[in-house]
């Protein structure tokens, strides 16, 4: 059987997509790459969209209209109400549910100078920053994980916040200069997770996906 995937295009994305293959070796898999609204603007904050369609809109139209098989999102990803067509054939246990501080020269958050611009796009983020140090800025970011790494680099930051598990699945971990507890901030419920999702007329690959359900 070939299964039409469509899933976006970054390299985390990619990486996600190689996840799904490992554990669903004798699948055959066609990956199609989809740009959604979130990944062409890349300057509205995202706390904007939180709970919206932003980053799965068009994946979920080519879902329906059948020009793909299944589609993998980022389980935090997902809008609050799904299309009526559609369904979540599985969703993974999660690889790591914790956020991390990158920083300029490995500095954990409590040791960064007053004033330092911390970069995040969530509002939770933000307001867990601002409650632990109320001195530092927080700053929107915006971009897949290496162009916000990027921007660090270049100066625009002096740290930022990235999901644990995106780094880990990029090959990242170097960079994290502070895996961030709960109790600083407590990241997204889905966050780690991956998600299919499918038409709920195909009983057949909800039944095949579930291999990989960790729900």
């Amino acid at each position: 059987m070939l299964i039409k995937l469509g899933t976006r295009s970054s390299p985390l994305a990619l990486k996600q997509v190689e996840e799904i293959k490992k554990r669903m070796e004798k699948v055959n898999f066609e990956v199609i790459e989809i740009a959604t609204k979130g990944d062409k603007d890349k300057t509205t904050p995202l706390h904007e969209f939180e709970g919206s369609d932003f980053f799965t809109h068009e994946i979920e139209r080519a879902l329906i209209k059948g020009r793909i098989d299944a589609a993998l999102h980022s389980a935090k990803d997902l809008e609050t109400e799904l299309p009526e067509e559609l369904t979540l054939a599985a969703v993974t246990a999660s690889i790591d549910p914790f956020d991390s501080l990158v920083s300029v020269g490995g500095v954990t958050l409590d040791k960064l100078p007053s004033g330092s611009r911390v970069g995040t796009s969530s509002q939770s983020r933000k307001d867990a920053i601002k409650r632990f140090r109320p001195d530092l800025i927080v700053k929107d970011i915006r971009g897949n994980v290496d162009e916000r790494i990027k921007k660090l680099d270049k100066g625009e930051y002096e740290a930022i916040i990235v999901a644990n598990a995106a780094l880990i699945r990029l090959g990242l971990e170097s960079r994290v200069s502070q895996v961030l507890p709960f109790s600083v901030v407590k990241s997204h419920p889905l966050q780690g997770k991956l998600a299919v999702q499918v038409r709920k007329k195909r009983e057949d690959l909800i039944k095949l996906f579930e291999v990989i359900d960790g729900s």
